[in-house]
């Protein structure tokens, strides 16, 4: 019997498409994160579903940042959920699938919105769901034809190579948790004095209560130099980790240019929503350009360093750094900062974002652990 020979499409990779599986589903995790937060206060409201289904369209009260936020919110996952369709060999199911897959989602957020008092379902927020994921998967089908994927599929191997979607992730992740506000610049994963105040709420009338510990603890004040150490090693961090996955040094260089440039934009951006655009710049006083210009030298210093070295020096420099953090209290403008992130237009960030802030550098201290366990690569 004569055999057939299949030639495979060189365009569908197995590699990118199980990368881009994974992405699309940890992006959905974090749209019913932020859809759901604070998950407290679940009690039936006597609304039935049809009300709002079948509510006029635009409600009374609406404002184009809730249309610009319902669009952008789900666009990268009608995105990633194409990419990963026609990287598995479904091209002509991506577009419909995708959007069917994300109309579904914001159906079902909706509607479990109904049993929330903090969250108001919306059928115009489920339409604007539907046409951002609607609009995602179309550009991810536009730049498949156009060959812009397959050109940033070579770029990437190019440049990190095939085995280190998770710093990507995290890497991506890092920016966005710090659009959450920071005590401290750039410095994540502040959560003993919030863990004190969350364990004591928790046994509070209950025989453990005489157990915590955590509120016998004298937190001091970050001193200038202290504050200026955090913003230097909270900076350093992020270069470490993208120099565990590329080897070049001008790469290195270039990806340690563009995570500070992020890094300082992002921050600004909060500072511009938190206390209005006059004040985005407010932060930058001088520890922080201190711990900004010094974050710089250690990346270039650490540039020539093996891949393996970087991993373990980050692990260091991780716990060096989240101990000096956890030793300080929050100060009272920032915790004003967080009760305006708590109210208004920023409740649909802010448990999102938080969760990012206090977990981005225990998921990496997690991520560097289990790879330097791992038998060593070349560098």
């Amino acid at each position: 019997m004569e055999q057939v020979k299949t030639v495979q499409d060189p365009s569908v990779s197995p590699v990118h498409a199980t990368t881009a599986w994974p992405l699309a589903l940890v992006y959905a995790a974090l749209i019913v994160f932020a859809s759901l937060f604070p998950f407290e206060g679940w009690r039936a409201q006597g609304i039935e579903p049809h009300v709002f289904l079948l509510a006029r369209i635009p409600p009374p009260y609406w404002t184009w940042f809730d249309v610009n936020t319902n669009i952008v919110g789900y666009g990268p996952l009608g995105f990633l959920l194409a990419l990963a369709l026609m990287r598995s060999g479904w091209p002509r199911a991506a577009v419909p699938v995708a959007v069917l897959a994300g109309s579904l989602l914001s159906l079902c957020m909706e509607f479990l919105q109904i049993y929330l008092p903090r969250r108001v379902p919306s059928n115009m927020d489920f339409v604007l769901n539907a046409a951002g994921t609607l609009i995602g998967a179309v550009l991810a089908l536009v730049l498949e034809k156009l060959g812009a994927v397959a050109r940033w599929s070579a770029f990437r191997s190019r440049w990190v190579g095939e085995g280190d979607a998770g710093i990507l992730v995290l890497l991506a992740l890092w920016p966005c948790a710090l659009l959450f506000p920071a005590a401290v610049p750039f410095s994540l994963g502040q959560v003993l004095e919030r863990l004190d105040e969350w364990l004591q709420d928790l046994l509070l009338g209950t025989p453990f209560e005489a157990w915590m510990p955590l509120g016998d603890f004298a937190l001091t004040p970050l001193s200038m130099v202290t504050e200026m150490l955090c913003v230097m090693l909270g900076l350093w961090i992020p270069c470490l980790l993208a120099y565990c996955m590329v080897r070049h040094m001008g790469r290195r260089a270039a990806a340690a240019l563009l995570l500070a440039l992020s890094g300082v934009g992002v921050t600004a951006l909060s500072a511009a929503l938190s206390w209005g655009p006059v004040h985005a710049w407010e932060w930058v006083d001088l520890p922080v350009r201190l711990g900004v210009w010094g974050g710089l030298g250690l990346a270039v210093i650490a540039l020539p360093l093996p891949r393996r070295a970087c991993a373990v020096l980050l692990l260091m420099v991780l716990v060096l750094h989240l101990s000096i953090l956890n030793q300080a209290p929050t100060n009272a403008y920032f915790s004003q900062t967080l009760q305006a992130w708590e109210q208004g237009r920023f409740i649909r960030f802010y448990g999102l974002g938080q969760w990012l802030g206090w977990l981005w550098p225990y998921a990496t201290l997690a991520y560097v652990v289990i790879r330097v366990s791992r038998r060593q690569q070349p560098a």
